[in-house]
């Protein structure tokens, strides 16, 4: 049976009326396609409740989270920034949201265009050829880039079977070099917590495929050696790939692809302001230098005149990493975010972030024992190794912090400190609230001195007391 409606096209002036024919669908009997023992035979028991009541309830749970829209989330490591909420109302556009993935190219020009857009700008900012916008987050990035690697020796005739991580990297990094079929080798930082070229030097060989590493790395500290890095490995034949998860404190100061890397993926759910935590979505884009450009995964985005063109035909691919385009709606605002930076504005971003971490760091120098005590770039790690005389750990001093309202910093790495808690203040925050993050963590220094027992017993004000989080661990309770 088909009948009329009547839509509204919302995009033209005068609210524009048309008549579309539909079909209607039969309601169907559950009880002929459920067989009868699943059906209930009375109403769930549901609450009755006012939409004021029920808003409240919701706004109520809200309240209880802690989110980067409520206050500091100073996760080392993980750039937990305030995104824009323009990206939001931008992705949600109906031209963008509604889009079917299958489209024939001519409908989607618009997108493909942005993807095409968004990748440009994305070489030009890390001084790459090309790139791949399909991975779904950075670990994904990575390992994505070590196909790529396995890939561009085995065409050579030279499968390589080990690639160097130093322990300042990305704990993901060892993972995904395994996972991509490689022997993981950790190099040992240097007394600066850098890349020694001189402990470097023994470990390169015919075998090396490639060395992983993470710059600035996870203490916060430039990469002072990169560019006598990168050549070393170059000198044997290897690949550097970069882990650009930090990205952040780079941004229209420094192009990876200038000091030497071959090949780096970005996290746009860091670096770019598209939401990151909860899971994802995310979005791991790896850029590369022109003699990788033939392995990059399919599908990609190419531009034949002024047409955009979905790109399969690839001899020397990888093959397909994700399904289409990636996450696309993180593309959406990762690039409502460039263009609304700017060149001028990128490299704002990066000292910005680096400000702030310095100002945090002397803030809190006299206060913590800082192990690498220097100018730092986005983020900086401190150590609890001095307050274990008082009987407190760095776990009890990030369970305190929640008492102040703040989500406590990534603790206990990177690994090469003892008793880390690793900061990150992410450029986005105000001198107001770093001096209100660092007034926090003072009269937590002072009461490890005066109370030890009072911080070894927080949190105190949360929704959830301490809990044994080993137990937990141990004896998982998973209930609606």
């Amino acid at each position: 049976m088909k009948r009329e409606v009547t839509v509204f096209d919302k995009s033209r002036e005068g609210r524009q009326a048309y008549s579309l024919p539909v079909c209607d669908v039969p309601r169907v009997d559950p009880g002929s396609v459920i067989p009868s023992g699943l059906l209930r035979e009375d109403p769930p028991r549901l609450p009755e409740m006012s939409e004021p009541e029920l808003m409240r309830h919701y706004v109520g749970l809200s309240v209880l989270n802690h989110h980067v829209d409520k206050d500091l989330y100073p996760l080392g490591s993980c750039t937990m920034k305030y995104n824009p909420k323009v990206g939001e109302d931008v992705a949600g556009y109906e031209g963008f949201s509604e889009l079917h993935p299958m489209l024939p190219e001519d409908l989607v020009q618009g997108s493909l265009g942005l993807i095409h857009g968004l990748g440009r700008s994305l070489c030009e900012i890390t001084g790459m050829d090309d790139i791949t916008m399909v991975p779904a987050a950075g670990a994904h990035g990575e390992f994505t880039g070590m196909l790529m690697v396995r890939a561009y020796h085995q065409d050579r005739g030279n499968p390589r079977t080990k690639v160097l991580i130093p322990d300042s990297a990305h704990g993901t990094n060892p993972a995904s070099v395994r996972v991509a079929g490689y022997e993981s080798v950790e190099v040992k930082s240097d007394a600066s917590g850098r890349i020694d070229p001189q402990a470097l030097g023994p470990f390169l060989d015919e075998n090396v495929a490639a060395i992983m590493v993470t710059n600035p790395n996870t203490l916060g500290l430039f990469e002072t050696h990169m560019c006598e890095v990168a050549e070393m490995v170059h000198e044997v034949g290897g690949l550097v790939y970069m882990d650009g998860a930090n990205m952040n404190a780079l941004l229209g100061i420094s192009r990876p692809g200038d000091f030497g890397i071959d090949l780096a993926h970005l996290n746009l759910h860091k670096t770019f302001a598209t939401p990151h935590g909860g899971g994802g979505p995310g979005s791991g884009p790896v850029a590369v230098k022109a003699a990788l450009a033939p392995y990059l995964p399919i599908p990609l985005v190419g531009k034949d005149g002024d047409a955009f063109r979905i790109v399969e035909a690839r001899p020397k691919s990888i093959g397909r990493i994700h399904t289409f385009n990636g996450n696309f709606a993180v593309l959406v605002k990762a690039y409502c975010y460039v263009l609304m930076a700017g060149a001028s504005g990128m490299r704002q971003i990066a000292e910005n972030a680096i400000i702030n971490a310095n100002y945090l760091l002397s803030r809190l120098r006299a206060d913590f024992l800082v192990p690498y005590d220097e100018t730092c770039k986005h983020e900086f790690v401190l150590s609890g190794k001095d307050k274990l005389a008082h009987g407190v750990r760095t776990n009890d001093i990030a369970k305190r912090l929640m008492d102040f309202g703040f989500h406590p910093p990534t603790v206990y790495f990177p690994l090469i400190v003892e008793e880390a808690l690793m900061i990150e203040p992410t450029e986005t925050e105000s001198r107001d609230t770093l001096d209100r993050f660092a007034q926090a963590m003072k009269e937590i220094a002072l009461e490890i001195e005066n109370d030890p027992e009072k911080v070894k017993g927080a949190p105190f004000n949360t929704p959830v007391r301490r809990v044994d989080e080993a137990l937990a661990a141990r004896n998982l309770d998973v209930a609606e």
